[in-house]
């Protein structure tokens, strides 16, 4: 029975998810648990330039795997003969590469996992495994969607969120310098979290979204970098119909750009220094860690910001 009365909530819009059909987990890493187990993988083959986040759920369930590289263009160098029992997962990167995942898709069918970390936006495809991580586009503390064929029969309890908030909130009162121990404290707080079911707080605030306006400013963000930075980016990018960026992936020779940016208050990640241990120098993933500069262009900004961006670079 519902309380009425007493204090009051914080007040959210009460709308849809976005992915609306997708079980609701309470973060990326526990969907891709969930698949592994939904199917009983024996092996998966995974990319050396990944989080090292996904392997947890591989380490804790005794799953073997192996890595395999990526070209220039973010894409496998082979295709792997697969056999019963294992899958092959490949990251959307940065949200722009729909196109690979479908070509990925008629080559390896439903053992194909699609990391979707980086494409909160990219369309599910029909008999693909696909996990999303809302909190890399919105502000959320956790949270995951998952969609498989597959029902991972498990009595879920629902996870918890008000504890994970600090940052999100420090992040107004205080600044983004201020906010930045505690954001570090959750990130390390979701290491080998249970699989719960998505919260009550982050399922609230998710449906609260306007989606739509994110992914225009995302879109219009993206392009109008694109139109200054192309010709000096070393990765050729193309934003297809179906692609809504994280960030604008700036591959460039100058490696003191991060530093020069961080100094101006833009605040850059660096795409992911696991790789810097699993790669040797000479590697190609290896350069994308330390030449790939991932610039904010998310849907708190605008030409303003895009411009002092430019400005820098």
């Amino acid at each position: 029975m519902e309380v009425i009365g007493g204090y009051l909530e914080l007040e959210l819009r009460k709308g849809m998810h976005y992915h609306e059909t997708a079980v609701q987990l309470n973060s990326g890493r526990n969907c891709f648990e969930y698949i592994l187990l939904a199917r009983k993988y024996k092996k998966v083959y995974i990319p050396y330039y990944t989080c090292e986040v996904l392997l947890q759920p591989l380490i804790r369930h005794h799953i073997p795997y192996e890595f395999y590289s990526i070209n220039e263009d973010l894409e496998p160098t082979e295709h792997k003969q697969l056999l019963s029992g294992e899958a092959f997962l490949y990251t959307n990167y940065f949200g722009l590469k729909q196109r690979c995942v479908e070509s990925l898709s008629e080559v390896y069918g439903s053992q194909l996992i699609v990391d979707n970390a980086q494409a909160f936006y990219a369309p599910h495809l029909d008999g693909i495994d696909t996990f999303f991580s809302p909190r890399k586009f919105f502000g959320v503390a956790d949270g995951g969607y998952v969609y498989t064929d597959s029902v991972l029969e498990a009595d879920l309890i629902q996870d918890k969120s008000y504890t994970r908030m600090q940052h999100l909130l420090e992040r107004i009162d205080e600044s983004a310098e201020r906010g930045y121990n505690s954001f570090r404290k959750n990130d390390d707080a979701l290491d080998n979290q249970p699989m719960c079911r998505m919260s009550g707080l982050t399922d609230r605030i998710l449906c609260g979204i306007d989606y739509g306006n994110a992914k225009r400013r995302r879109t219009d963000n993206f392009l109008y970098l694109h139109q200054s930075l192309q010709g000096g980016n070393s990765l050729k990018l193309e934003l297809n119909s179906n692609d809504v960026p994280m960030v604008y992936p700036f591959y460039t020779a100058d490696i003191s750009l991060r530093a020069r940016l961080i100094k101006e208050r833009i605040f850059v990640a660096t795409y992911w220094t696991n790789v810097l241990e699993w790669c040797k120098p000479k590697e190609l993933e290896y350069a994308l860690v330390n030449h790939i500069i991932p610039l904010p262009i998310d849907q708190r900004y605008g030409k303003e910001e895009m411009d002092r961006i430019l400005a820098i670079i």
